[in-house]
């Protein structure tokens, strides 16, 4: 395939300061690809500010131009997801709206299509988010590669350029809880990442919170792992051993020491420590199988993953 269509797959949810730049950034590199005909898909997660007029007029005026609007805010992957029901091209290049993901690395990408990758994910070269994120991300990578059996590549985001036929099978995917760097790895074929110098946010603020920040990484824990819920039993049996084993020293003890001993196990304080310990315990699984239990509850509802209630550009 050597001259590919190119289509450009963009959530985005009140970024109506950013889009005029991100515009005609990503016009001027599809401008500069050979082939064709080449699309920039927007879908608008039920954005409350300027940014669905500000698509809607620059779909009338481009027709690569297509608007997807949804009916309300169904989340970040859920309108990602919506971008990659409709987009058309035999190359889409998945990116945010606030510019960290430069446009212009999107030739790269290519080049490394025809190559004969059909994933090509951007690495950041450094973070530039306060510590504590950067902390928080590193240790969602870690354990995430030490909990699934999918070796996440660390620092790659949802920026990504995905061939026709894995946008097909992440299509296929039914699950509600959409994870796309762990659905990308999961399916496999040949996948490449190239190092890019991720900029700062252009303008506006993050929508990511710390609620979506921890929601997305037990997305993706939930979605690619039951060690989680294994490890109730891991623990239950180590209790279990602990409890047998102090029960027997309590028995020797009994026959061995005077109860007047210092040796000799007595007092409410071991007993009020081992009620608390078991019962933290208990909660704590208990919210770990419950996780689970919800997503199961979510999934068979069988709801849509989103709601369109129009589209602009495109018959």
């Amino acid at each position: 395939m050597q001259d590919p269509s190119v289509s450009l797959a963009i959530p985005v949810f009140n970024e109506a300061e950013v889009l005029p730049e991100l515009l005609r950034r990503a016009t001027e590199v599809l401008d500069g690809i050979a082939g064709g005909p080449h699309e920039m898909v927007f879908v608008d997660d039920g954005s409350s500010d300027r940014t669905l007029s500000i698509l809607e007029s620059a779909a009338k005026a481009d027709s690569r131009i297509v608007l997807v609007a949804l009916s309300r805010n169904f989340g970040h992957q859920a309108a990602l997801g919506a971008a990659l029901d409709y987009v058309r091209g035999d190359v889409i290049i998945v990116m945010d709206a606030d510019l960290q993901d430069p446009p212009e690395t999107i030739p790269l990408m290519l080049a490394e299509f025809h190559n004969g990758h059909d994933v090509v994910y951007a690495i950041r070269a450094e973070r530039k988010e306060r510590l504590w994120l950067r902390i928080c991300y590193a240790g969602f990578y870690k354990v995430i590669s030490k909990l699934s059996d999918l070796a996440l590549p660390e620092g790659a985001g949802d920026f990504a350029l995905l061939s026709r036929r894995m946008v097909d099978l992440i299509r296929q995917s039914p699950e509600r809880h959409r994870y796309l760097r762990g659905l990308r790895t999961w399916y496999g074929f040949s996948q490449k990442g190239i190092i890019v110098q991720r900029s700062a946010r252009h303008s506006g603020t993050s929508k990511y919170n710390l609620r979506r920040l921890f929601g997305l990484a037990f997305d993706g824990i939930f979605a690619f792992s039951i060690i989680p819920i294994r490890f109730a039993t891991v623990a239950g049996l180590f209790v279990v051993t602990c409890s047998m084993a102090f029960a027997a020293y309590s028995v020797y003890a009994k026959i061995a020491y005077a109860e007047t001993d210092s040796r000799s196990p007595t007092g409410f304080t071991a007993l009020l420590f081992a009620v608390i310990f078991l019962g933290g315990m208990q909660l704590l699984f208990l919210g770990v199988a419950g996780e689970y239990i919800g997503r199961i509850y979510n999934e068979v509802k069988r709801r849509p993953h989103y709601v369109v209630s129009r589209v602009i550009g495109r018959e």
